[in-house]
């Protein structure tokens, strides 16, 4: 008997020279064979149909549930927004350069001075409270711009004005155009 050491194993998958044709060759480790192919291609599609269908089955029940069915874009509209309460501007004609709201207690509360402009001009600041603009009385932020829009551009209005530190004061204030 000889010894198997000093002899080269044959690779998996090569016959030995002494055994010729004796069937096909074991390949205990090489890839499946292509005949399993068109099963595997045909399982993945059915896979891929099923997946697709369940989706759009998720997404019919879901606008069922939520009632948002039918064309996308939305179904109703948002009110349009409300115009900014906080403050009240003078129809175009005269204005003061101010921004205002309607005070705690009577009165508009300056929240803006522009700069430049005629309530800056006439020594407005923000937190002033105008209580007066010529002989009509101001109790509110509204008040106050039917007062200005009452008013001439370029005439001379007394203005009365309670600070924020308490102090009462008559300015003198020429409404200007707005443009």
């Amino acid at each position: 008997m000889e010894p198997t050491v000093l002899r080269p194993k044959p690779m998996p998958g090569q016959n030995r020279e002494g055994e010729g044709g004796q069937g096909p060759v074991r390949r205990p480790h090489a890839a499946p064979r292509r005949g399993r192919r068109p099963r595997t291609l045909l399982l993945g599609l059915g896979a891929a149909a099923a997946l697709l269908l369940c989706g759009i089955a998720l997404g019919i029940a879901a606008t069922t549930l939520t009632g948002t069915g039918g064309p996308a874009g939305p179904t109703r509209q948002a009110p349009p927004p409300a115009p900014a309460a906080p403050t009240a501007a003078a129809p175009p004609g005269a204005a003061l350069g101010v921004e205002v709201a309607d005070g705690e207690k009577a009165g508009a509360l300056v929240v803006a001075v522009h700069v430049p402009g005629p309530g800056y001009t006439a020594g407005l600041v923000r937190g002033d409270l105008v209580l007066q603009l010529g002989a009509a009385r101001v109790d509110t932020a509204a008040d106050l711009a039917r007062a200005v829009s009452r008013s001439r551009p370029g005439r001379v209005v007394l203005l009365t004005v309670r600070h924020g530190s308490g102090a009462y004061q008559q300015l003198t204030v020429t409404p200007g155009l707005v443009t």
